[in-house]
């Protein structure tokens, strides 16, 4: 130790202070075989600035470069101590190696004015010989200071030679001092601080507006943006720029900063020292300054694609600084994870050896912040740059610019979408004018202009209203983005109420109103209206045609929107497409609307109440823009227990095919009357269709249900078989080869029997349920299958709802069908065989006191002795007229239903026939009693011969006791299932 003491005085006395602190670290590192060391010295604010350094590595002395006086660190501490020195274990402070710092102060004048560290090895905490070595270098280093050269000017009158001696010290190491109050903006620099920043002490008014004034306009965005990181991330702030001084003049000046918290670990301020770096450099230098500097991001990347040099703008893009991105990976840049394939597409590039080009969008956290002096912070904005990087192959790695081509792109993507939008608005009005040539109601004309008319001009709401040529009022066509309550409101008015409305229709001229202030200005009257509506803009657009204004189109906006002339007159040629549509669209409206009515005056109002089957059907029109078609369906009651059930569709649409439909139908009514086979009916229907044209073709199943015998037999005409679904839930399809439509057909008709289960269903219906865009009939038929397995179908389920059911499944609400759709479904009952009774005649005349006796022994079994003597006196008649005048075998049939039902059947196809007896004929009476004593008659052909019958009504107490079920008939479309509640014919 004495060799170094002897050693450091041999030095002469005219050393700078630098040299003399130089010395001294070096020979305390290597007498204490320490890492390193440094020293401090205090400023004329309350920071210790670093004025030498020796054995240290820049990342470590870089946050001791200003250390606060009143922080923990060791300088610190030795500073306020008691002169002797301090240790502090580097156990609490892991920015340092080794095992410990010892500091020792630095005296001038009798006070403590900077300190002298020693950062130490693994040997521990100097010996109490180390620390008496440690002073003594210390006062070495006092007393050369004392001795060494004065530079710049003389202290102040008073100023003690402590102050004056450490002022000198600070002057030589050429560094001013700074503290910033962050949230006050309070600045306060030393005079040194003042030189370099080219300011006299008059013109400094304490505050950070004095530095924002000096700094280059150029050098300011990304030097404040490095401050906010520094605050934000609790680092060290460094930045180099440029400094206007007196006359104009720039130089570059180098400053560094470290933040100081509060005790809730919130930045309040920040202190730093600035020095001039403005010194005469290499031609190397000037490369890497203008580098440093440039506007564009520069990178330089090893061949591992590690950082080796960034610049300023690349810094601020990147949100670090050049000590955080030095030495790591491109890629593994927080800042450049989320840009996609970067790492691909850079050395795809680098691979070909050439220069090499592409866009990337990347977010820059605190790029340009903003200073706000009122409330004493800077604020950072995160914004999404599109960047241009252009990589340059150089011989040791790759070089990489990136310049932000935001705004051009922005200006590029503006002009693209203008060219765009302009021919989109183009393309729009060309569709909008083929699908108004298309359009066939006014709900197609309307959703033709909300499609094609509202994207393109950005309009949020559409009303079109029409006057109504009666009442001269406000009638409703559509709208589309308003409340149906505003549109009421509106809807109905008349011209004495004005407004913007009327004012286009009386004028014929657009009213177009740019914002709310303007409707206000225009209408004061109406000054809730744009509030009611919700709209901030509109344009009201006359419709006329052939001379004649009849209605309003409106546009609407949510935003206020100027109206330009091109818009204007764009505008006003739409208005006179969609006119003149909407006049055609309002005569198909009219004619559709006839053809509606006319449809639902042919289709049964409701269905009959009937012991053999209880019925419910539906019908359902085509979508919207279809005209009317010609499907319908008819429950036909007939005698003895029988009842027809037919469905049909006559193809094509509109108000002919409906006509069609109706005469088609009563020929099926008159038909059924006669009691026909349904083969007969079917060939009759085929010469009627025939002779309505050779364009008339309908599709038809008639089926025959006979309750008695649980047979039902049908024929169709290039219609769809009907599902037949037993108790069990089980569905098949009768599936006999169809014969073509009627009027295309040739008779004859074949015609299929089959036996349906008691409370069995039969359903029938038009290819409009099972046939549709995408599906075939079969796929159709398929699914009515499935939904008939799975739905309610027992004895006890509501035929409504089951209607309700199929129609959704297969013909749902959001999906219009091209074509009308009918649905019968029907559930048949049988006729128990205690409520039948049947008898072999003789064809000899006692064959009528035969049956009267027959009729009385079961009448009286039947509980129905009041009809007996009506009822003798009937098969009297008939059984009389058979012997008479027809031939065997005679059968008679009595049934019990919601009548009594009697048949007597014979051998001969003559058929009775009534007619007015004179006075002198002795016979011509009997039919005129026949029809006198019952309710009903009439004769049927069988295969056999013929059938005469008749019914009488039953009694409602002969009803209860019989306890005979009677089956209720459902409504037909349009009627709740409530109001079609079956009832007993009887009530």
């Amino acid at each position: 130790m004495k060799s170094r003491l002897d050693l450091l005085a041999s030095v002469g006395q005219g050393v700078t202070e630098s040299e003399a602190f130089r010395l001294a670290l070096q020979q305390s590192v290597a007498e204490l075989n320490g890492l390193g060391g440094t020293v401090h010295l205090r400023g004329p604010m309350s920071a210790l600035r670093l004025v030498s350094s020796a054995g240290l590595p820049p990342h470590l002395i870089l946050p001791w470069e200003i250390i606060d006086q009143e922080g923990p660190s060791a300088p610190a501490r030795a500073l306020r101590g008691d002169g002797v020195g301090v240790w502090v274990s580097t156990e609490r402070d892991g920015l340092w190696p080794g095992s410990g710092i010892a500091a020792v102060p630095v005296s001038g004048a009798g006070r403590a004015i900077g300190a002298l560290s020693i950062v130490m090895g693994e040997q521990g905490p100097p010996t109490d010989r180390e620390w008496a070595f440690l002073r003594a270098v210390v006062g070495w280093a006092e007393e050369r200071m004392g001795q060494a050269p004065r530079p710049g000017r003389v202290g102040a009158p008073g100023e003690e030679s402590g102050e004056r001696l450490l002022r000198h010290a600070l002057r030589a190491v050429q560094v001013g001092t700074w503290d910033w109050d962050i949230k006050s903006g309070k600045l306060v620099w030393d005079d040194a601080a003042l030189d370099i920043y080219g300011m006299t002490a008059a013109d400094f008014q304490g505050r950070i507006e004095n530095w924002l004034e000096v700094v280059h306009p150029d050098d300011l965005p990304w030097t404040l943006a490095a401050a906010q990181r520094a605050i934000r991330d609790r680092t060290v702030f460094e930045a180099e720029y440029r400094v206007r001084r007196p006359g104009g003049r720039y130089v570059w000046t180098q400053a560094r900063g470290r933040v100081v918290l509060d005790d809730r670990s919130e930045p309040v301020r920040m202190i730093g020292r600035a020095w001039d770096s403005n010194e005469a450099p290499t031609a190397r230098d000037v490369v890497a300054r203008a580098l440093r500097h440039m506007s564009d991001g520069f990178l330089a990347l090893d061949e591992e694609w590690r950082i080796t040099f960034v610049n300023l703008s690349a810094e601020q893009t990147l949100g670090s600084s050049q000590a955080q991105l030095v030495g790591t990976v491109l890629w593994e840049l927080p800042s450049v994870l989320g840009v996609p394939d970067l790492e691909a597409r850079c050395r795809e590039a680098a691979a070909t050896g050439r220069p090499a080009g592409f866009d990337v969008r990347m977010s820059v956290a605190g790029g340009e912040p903003d200073w706000e002096p009122a409330h004493g912070e800077m604020k950072a904005r995160v914004k999404v740059r599109s960047y241009h990087l252009r990589l340059v192959p150089v011989p040791d790695g790759v070089t990489l610019y990136f310049t932000d081509v935001t705004e051009l792109r922005r200006r590029e993507a503006e002009q693209v979408a203008a060219e765009r939008s302009s021919a989109e608005r183009a393309a729009r009005i060309a569709e909008l004018t083929s699908a108004l040539a298309g359009a066939t109601t006014s709900r197609d004309v309307v959703d033709a202009v909300a499609r094609r008319v509202l994207p393109p001009f950005g309009a949020a709401g559409l009303m079109v209203l029409a006057v109504e040529s009666g009442s001269g009022r406000l009638s409703y066509v559509g709208s589309v983005g308003y409340r149906r309550d505003f549109v009421d409101a509106i809807t109905g008015s008349t011209p004495d109420r004005g407004g913007p409305v009327w004012d286009a229709i009386l004028t014929a001229e657009p009213v177009f109103l740019p914002s709310v202030d303007a409707f206000m200005a225009r209408y004061p009257a109406m000054r809730e209206r744009p509030a009611e509506g919700a709209k901030k803009s509109w344009a009201f657009l006359p419709l006329t045609a052939s001379g004649h204004t009849f209605g309003i189109c409106l546009l609407a906006f949510d935003k206020p929107r100027p109206f330009p002339d091109g818009d204007r007159t764009l505008l006003t040629a739409i208005s006179a497409l969609v006119a003149h549509a909407l006049e055609r669209a309002r005569l198909y409206d009219a004619e559709h609307t006839r053809s509606r009515e006319l449809q639902r005056a042919l289709l049964p109002r409701t269905l009959p109440d009937l012991p053999a089957c209880t019925a419910a059907a539906r019908y359902l029109p085509a979508g919207q823009g279809m005209d009317v078609g010609g499907d319908w369906y008819d429950v036909i009651p007939l005698s003895s227990g029988q009842v027809a059930l037919v469905i049909g569709d006559v193809m094509g649409h509109g108000l002919s095919e409906a006509a069609t439909m109706g005469r088609v139908r009563t020929a099926v009514h008159t038909l059924a009357a006669l009691e026909l086979p349904p083969d007969e009916i079917m060939g009759h229907l085929n010469e009627i269709v025939s002779g309505l044209g050779e364009d008339s073709f309908v599709t038809c199943l008639y089926a025959l249900y006979d309750s008695t015998t649980r047979i039902c037999s049908f024929a169709r005409a290039g219609h769809p078989p009907p599902a037949v679904v037993q108790p069990d839930g089980t569905v098949h399809f009768p599936s006999p080869t169809p014969n073509p439509p009627l009027g295309a057909s040739e008779p004859p008709f074949e015609t299929v029997e089959l036996t349906v289960p008691e409370e069995g269903l039969l359903v029938l219906y038009t290819d409009g349920l099972v046939e549709a865009k995408g599906r075939e009939i079969d796929e159709g038929m398929a699914a009515l299958a499935k939904l008939l397995h799975t739905a309610d179908t027992s004895p006890t389920a509501d035929l409504d709802l089951l209607c309700d059911t199929l129609t959704t499944g297969l013909v749902p609400a959001d999906q219009p069908t091209p074509d009308d759709t009918a649905l019968l479904v029907v559930r048949v009952h049988a006729l128990a065989p205690d409520h039948m009774a049947s008898w072999s005649l003789s064809s000899l005349p006692q064959a009528a006191g035969d049956a009267r006796k027959l009729v009385r022994e079961q009448l009286t079994a039947w509980g129905l002795d009041d009809l007996v003597m009506t009822t003798e006196l009937l098969v009297s008649e008939l059984v009389g007229n058979v012997v008479r005048h027809a031939k065997g075998p005679v059968r008679m049939r009595l049934l019990r239903s919601a009548e009594l039902v009697c048949e007597v059947s014979d051998g001969s196809l003559t058929t009775p026939r009534i007619r007015r007896a004179s006075v002198t004929d002795e016979g011509g009476r009997g039919l005129q009693l026949v029809s006198a004593l019952s309710q009903r008659w009439g004769t049927r052909y069988t295969a056999t011969g013929k059938c005469i019958w008749t019914e009488q009504a039953l009694s409602e107490t002969g009803t209860d006791r019989a306890g005979q079920r009677h089956g209720g008939g459902r409504s037909g479309p349009g009627t709740s299932p409530a109001s079609a509640e079956a009832k007993s014919p009887a009530h």
